[in-house]
């Protein structure tokens, strides 16, 4: 392998809905994901300190030239498949409308450019960083209905100015 080798980390978090994308240097740290298939789950723990306990399953990846990975493809190469609407990897422009496109196989190696984790569970939960995500996702849901309850409130007062406006403008005709 001429040159360095460098391999993207998209890791998400859907509880809080918080993602990272973290670079990777050493080749040793990715060999845990290497011949493993989409939605595999692997333990996180080569990463590095920060990533102890948790659980990471596969969800996709793009390879160095931008193909994307594709579940059911049992392979690590690249593939030209005919695609058609349901399908991951392709949204069809016109109805019944299918096409021959290059999607990558399912099994990670080191010709992948950005590799998708999500964060599924810790196998060692911290009880303090458990409450303070806890916390963190009621303080958002929170403030979302907080917000929400603002528009309503503001898109009344503006339909009863509206009314107002509009019934004093018709008794003075």
């Amino acid at each position: 392998a001429i040159g360095r080798f460098r391999m993207k980390l998209n890791i998400s978090f859907p509880a809080t809905g918080c993602q990272k994308l973290i670079e990777v240097d050493d080749e040793r740290k990715l060999r845990t994901f290497y011949e493993k298939r989409m939605a595999t789950e692997v333990a996180a723990d080569a990463l590095g300190e920060e990533w102890k306990g948790y659980v990471v399953p596969i969800s996709g990846g793009n390879d160095k030239q931008g193909f994307p990975m594709k579940q059911g493809v049992l392979t690590h190469g690249r593939v030209r498949l005919l695609l058609s609407k349901g399908h991951s990897c392709y949204r069809p422009r016109r109805t019944g409308e299918r096409k021959r496109k290059s999607v990558r196989g399912c099994v990670v190696d080191a010709n992948l450019s950005v590799l998708n984790l999500v964060i599924k569970q810790r196998t060692k939960k911290n009880k303090e960083e458990a409450a303070g995500y806890a916390t963190l996702l009621a303080k958002r849901m929170k403030e979302a209905k907080e917000k929400h309850q603002e528009q309503i409130a503001k898109r009344r007062r503006l339909s009863s100015l509206r009314a107002s406006t509009s019934k004093s403008e018709s008794s003075q005709k």
